[in-house]
């Protein structure tokens, strides 16, 4: 359009011009050269005009093609649209997800602490009931022993009942006696007397052993529960023991790799840096565990309470 409107200026100026000379009376007819470059101005002209309306067929075209484009733009602008809100939601999803995600795995966490404290108690529990299982064999043992010495003592006194049977049929047959002869009467209520007194001196002397055989089943009982009481304090005492040198040998085994990671010569190092010396440098190096003196404290509670208990059965049975 440009090129359109500088040729027009141009064919402008040369009619001017060739207006103006042909008014002019020195030059009365028109130039050839004039002519020619009307002419190509003209062709010039033409071409312009070709062009115009092949650019103005392309300008359509891509204007329509532009128009296709916005659409096509448009229909991905409602589609991004869609996609945005599609990843907001799945956002909003996924940090749910987190949430329930950190909630599981915390009510993980505290099953498995529950789980732990549960298997330690199942394990002390077992360990409880085989040491009652072992005191119960040897309690029914002695139940035994004991109901086995009861039925000796039954059958030694059925066996008297049975001899005191038979004296009372002697008896009453030397009743019948002492009717038939009055003069044998009194040598036999003497002897007779005599019999009684000597069975009246046997049964109490059986009773009496039978009261000293109960007395002594009853010190035995006793002697058993001291035994018993004696036995779980010593037990108590054993296991504070074996715990203690446990920890002893933990510390030392500790001290140990300690002393194995640090030379001698690092220790004197830290000894003089402190400006200590070594065996003092080794009592603060050996300090006792919050962890270790807490377990320890709770296992001597827990002994308490067994021997407690051990203490309410012997009172009870």
């Amino acid at each position: 359009q440009q090129e359109k409107e500088d040729l027009q200026g141009k064919l402008k100026l040369r009619e001017h011009l060739s207006q103006t000379a042909g008014k002019s009376k020195a030059t009365p007819a028109p130039s050839k050269n004039i002519d020619l470059e009307m002419k190509q101005l003209q062709c010039k002209l033409k071409n312009s005009n070709n062009e115009i309306t092949k650019q103005l067929a392309t300008i359509k075209s891509l204007k329509n093609e532009v128009q296709e484009k916005e659409e096509r733009i448009r229909e991905l602008q409602a589609k991004i649209s869609q996609l945005e809100r599609d990843v907001t939601v799945k956002r909003h999803l996924i940090e749910d997800l987190k949430s329930h995600l950190k909630a599981s795995q915390e009510n993980e966490k505290t099953s498995n602490e529950t789980l732990e404290s549960l298997e330690k108690k199942v394990k002390t529990l077992a360990e409880d009931c085989s040491g009652k299982k072992t005191s119960i064999d040897s309690l029914k043992q002695r139940l035994n022993a004991a109901t086995k010495e009861k039925s000796q003592y039954e059958q030694m006194y059925h066996k008297a009942k049975d001899e005191l049977g038979k004296k009372d049929l002697k008896l009453t047959k030397l009743e019948s006696k002492m009717i038939e002869t009055e003069c044998a009467m009194t040598e036999l209520e003497t002897a007779a007397s005599d019999q009684l007194h000597s069975l009246a001196k046997q049964s109490a002397e059986a009773l009496e052993t039978l009261q000293k055989k109960l007395l002594l089943t009853s010190e035995k009982v006793e002697e058993f529960k001291t035994f018993v009481k004696t036995l779980s304090r010593e037990l108590q005492h054993s296991i504070q023991e074996l715990r203690t040198k446990i920890r002893k040998a933990k510390k030392m085994g500790k001290m140990k790799a300690c002393k194995n990671c640090l030379s001698q010569e690092s220790v004197q190092l830290a000894a003089s840096i402190l400006n200590v010396s070594t065996a003092d440098l080794e009592e603060i190096l050996d300090v006792e565990d919050e962890e270790e003196t807490a377990k320890a404290k709770m296992e001597f509670e827990k002994d308490k309470e067994w021997l407690q208990r051990i203490q309410k059965l012997m009172e009870a049975q």
